[in-house]
């Protein structure tokens, strides 16, 4: 039985929502050029952007996915946010790659790969990053979907309606107000956002006993659940695979690194990632804390719910009480909004500037552009909503997320981080690396699809396939290198 009211929290929602837009298509009208609806004029301070970042990569999706894996596997769920957490800092500390990319003045990370290794490279580029991006977002209006269906306690036949309107209001202020949009958007949904899952979060911290839930888990998963390493429940393989999805994810990840070429200096995009990077943690461990707390309360009434993925939606409807429940359920469309819109515009972004510069050569008017960038927005929009309709997740949806973010995340990591400091990189091992890369993930994807090869992919399982990647798109950096050296060796006097 659902605790949402429709008076009261839909009251609390629909003002939200009302707010949002408003705010989103008021800042219209200050965009100038390109520059100011990819990137807001490069003028992003460390506040903003914090807050920006934070809000863009916590979604719906990713509180489902993060409280699945606290449903599953206890604290040591929130793995994936230790490792992200630790590469964040020290990639902001250092400033490893991502200093010579902000000094280079980008939009995009394939434009950086064109001065080294040429405009064949960087427009495969844009394609394997808009592949793997479209796809491993491809499933966040239908979880978004799911969560509302099921808080609202309204029947599955209202998904798709679901899915529809949350796309038409991102779409509506991402369309007009690009990255202005986007920005004023996240500030507002960060404050929401935050609001509400501490509110969720302390009430069922105080409902529910911590010694309860701390032994409940160790009755049931033993010391697996407080140590990722303690036998094969988590798995070291996975736990290699979030080490690499890590770092890339922080060095590549086109949402991620376009606040860093969004910052008003290089300086100021290191200081956003090392102060955001608690809340990388932060957004993995208050997700697996309610997917214990849903462990918990299904497992004293018997009623497991019947897809874990959807434990946590059904578990906050019950628990929570009027008013929170809507403070809460606006907080996380706070957070879905935002990741969509940064998404749609990121995805955008790399179409336009890599994927469609053989065409336009920067010789079109700034009017041109910006319309141009709107129908992309648009169209990725629909792409998303049909994709969502159509493919059916299998397995856990932070497995789905790290499998086609490795589509790009492998090659483009190897080839930025060669571009940056391997003099001798050329185009033959970054086209390696970009096939490599490319062709493994998408493969596994592929064959979980297909009778025949369907047991031979869960032999295999996904996070071996991934770490392979990345492994293998390294050594296909260096071998495509020294093999043009050696079919090409360069002339000296």
């Amino acid at each position: 039985m659902s605790n949402f009211n429709w008076f009261l929290d839909g009251s609390i929602i629909l003002i939200y929502i009302i707010g949002t837009l408003l705010a989103g298509i008021m800042v219209r009208k200050m965009i100038r050029g390109v520059d100011d609806y990819l990137l807001a004029g490069r003028k992003v301070d460390i506040y903003l952007g914090i807050a920006s970042l934070a809000a863009t990569e916590f979604g719906i999706v990713t509180c489902m996915a993060n409280a699945e894996l606290g449903y599953k596997y206890g604290f040591a769920g929130t793995t994936p946010g230790v490792t992200l957490f630790i590469a964040m800092f020290i990639i902001g500390k250092t400033g490893f790659c991502i200093k010579p990319l902000r000094d280079r003045g980008v939009i995009t990370i394939p434009e950086f790969f064109e001065s080294k290794f040429g405009k064949n490279v960087r427009w495969a580029s844009g394609v394997v990053i808009v592949l793997g991006g479209l796809l491993n977002m491809g499933v966040f209006l239908r979880m978004g979907g799911d969560f509302l269906t099921n808080v609202f306690g309204l029947p599955p036949g209202y998904l798709e309606v679901m899915m529809t309107i949350i796309l038409l209001i991102v779409a509506i202020y991402t369309i007009l107000g690009g990255m202005l949009s986007v920005l004023v958007t996240d500030y507002m949904q960060f404050v929401v956002m935050s609001a509400g899952l501490l509110f969720a979060t302390i009430l069922i911290f105080f409902k529910f006993d911590w010694s309860s839930l701390v032994a409940h888990l160790s009755d049931h998963y033993g010391r697996a659940a407080f140590n990722p390493f303690e036998g094969n429940a988590y798995g070291i393989d996975r736990i290699i695979l979030d080490i690499f999805v890590a770092v890339a994810s922080i060095l590549t990840w086109q949402t991620m690194i376009t606040r860093v070429l969004a910052a008003k200096d290089t300086r100021t995009g290191q200081k956003i990632y090392q102060a955001t990077s608690p809340f990388f943690l932060v957004r993995f461990i208050v997700p697996a804390f309610l997917g214990i707390g849903a462990f918990y309360y299904f497992s004293q009434t018997g009623q497991l719910p019947e897809k874990e993925i959807l434990a946590l939606p059904s578990f906050l409807t019950i628990v929570l009480p009027t008013g929170i429940l809507g403070i809460l359920i606006a907080g996380m469309l706070a957070a879905d909004m935002s990741t969509n819109s940064s998404y749609m515009l990121a995805w955008s972004s790399v179409i336009y500037n890599d994927i469609m510069e053989p065409i336009h050569k920067r010789k079109w008017s700034e009017k041109k552009a910006i319309f141009t960038n709107r129908v992309l927005v648009a169209s990725i929009g629909l792409f998303l909503l049909v994709y969502g309709l159509w493919y059916p997740l299998k397995g856990d949806l932070w497995v789905y997320l790290q499998v086609t973010a490795t589509i790009y995340l492998s090659s483009m990591t190897t080839i930025l981080i060669a571009a940056c400091y391997w003099d001798r990189a050329n185009n033959w091992g970054a086209i390696g690396a970009i096939i490599v890369g490319c062709f493994i993930p998408i493969s596994f994807l592929i064959m979980q699809e297909i009778d025949s090869t369907k047991d031979l992919a869960n032999t295999i399982g996904p996070y071996k396939s991934a770490v392979a990647a990345y492994v293998l798109t390294g050594i296909a950096m260096v071998v495509g290198t020294l093999l043009k050296e050696s079919l090409h060796p360069i002339k000296t006097n």
